[in-house]
């Protein structure tokens, strides 16, 4: 049965509490790594990479990033059945975009005449990764985009596995930076996605109804 994604999408809320008790069954747990896999990218750039804490121990790690400044995020974090860390690719280089386009040849994106169709899709994103390199001096605006991309759509999939999330900001990058070894990776934490099911009455945001500007004053018919 086909779910109504307007109707997903009004429905969810920020959960500001979490049951402990609650945990994503296996199954669902597949597809959420899937909806970080399968998100959509300029130029198919993927310029990301994920931490995923299914464990206390992991948890508590992520939670070291909210403890000093923003203390009111690490219970969320210490509840959630699961916490993601969002983290977007400080460069993209010529070897990294070949390892992008041989993955593409090999899920058979250039079945049909392969080495033309392989020389425009690396022109292409080379022309855009040069584009926010060295004319618009941006890369990582460009790749933090990216990545803020796969958090709309993630915060919307899990909502439509009936899936509780909490994206945060209010955390120390730098913090994670240095727990996960990102920046020898080559990567810069974004925002943590704490993920599972509210508690009834701590909540509060569940029972509240949703406000948002009127269309008119957002959007512009022409």
């Amino acid at each position: 049965m086909t779910q109504d994604i307007v109707a997903v999408a009004k429905n969810r809320h920020t959960t500001k509490a979490y049951d402990p008790t609650k945990k994503i069954a296996p199954a669902d747990i597949a597809k959420i790594k899937d909806l970080l896999r399968f998100s959509p990218s300029s130029v198919n750039g993927q310029p990301w990479h994920f931490i995923f804490a299914s464990t206390d121990a992991g948890k508590e790690r992520i939670a070291k990033s909210s403890d000093g400044r923003f203390p009111f995020n690490s219970p969320s974090i210490r509840n959630a059945s699961n916490v993601v860390v969002f983290a977007s690719k400080m460069n993209i280089d010529e070897d990294y975009m070949l390892k992008l386009l041989n993955q593409e040849e090999s899920d058979g994106r250039f079945a049909t005449d392969p080495e033309t169709h392989k020389a425009q899709m690396h022109g292409g994103r080379s022309m855009f990764v040069d584009y926010f390199k060295t004319e618009k001096n941006n890369l990582q605006g460009w790749t933090d985009n990216q990545t803020y991309l796969n958090v709309g759509q993630f915060l919307l999939g899990v909502a439509s596995l009936g899936i509780d999330a909490t994206p945060m900001e209010g955390i120390e990058t730098d913090v994670l930076d240095a727990e996960f070894g990102l920046t020898e990776m080559g990567y810069r934490s974004l925002v943590v996605v704490t993920l599972g099911y509210h508690k009834m009455p701590e909540d509060y945001n569940k029972a509240l109804p949703k406000s948002r500007l009127p269309i008119s004053e957002i959007l512009t018919d022409v």
